[in-house]
């Protein structure tokens, strides 16, 4: 039987939908893609979570957003990055993995034995 997704943590969406968003503009269907393929299958994210993501990104001016017509002939808003969108996501990336990293080095400590 395969593993659930696991639920994005808080606070990482966004950093994840900046990091897709590097590659080229897309669709939040085609984010919802990229991410999953990029984590395996392993993390689950919520259609409504991803788009209150995009507005939120947007209001603040990391993202620019224009209607289009997708690969299906659908009219589809592709967001694309910002140059404040860009200087986020490398703020943002060197924190996390900083904060990765210290949280892996905690997790992989084992105990003395006695």
């Amino acid at each position: 039987m395969p593993d659930m997704p696991v639920p994005v943590l808080k606070g990482t969406l966004d950093v994840l939908v900046l990091k897709a968003l590097s590659w080229q503009p897309m669709h939040g269907f085609g984010i919802a893609c990229w991410l999953e393929q990029h984590s395996g299958g392993v993390l689950g994210i919520e259609d409504s979570a991803l788009y209150q993501a995009l507005q939120r990104l947007e209001a603040r001016g990391l993202l620019d957003a224009q209607w289009q017509l997708s690969e299906n002939n659908r009219r589809a808003r592709y967001y694309r990055l910002t140059p404040a969108g860009r200087a986020s996501l490398r703020a943002q990336t060197t924190s996390w993995l900083r904060y990765a990293g210290a949280v892996m080095q905690i997790l992989q400590t084992s105990p003395r034995a006695s």
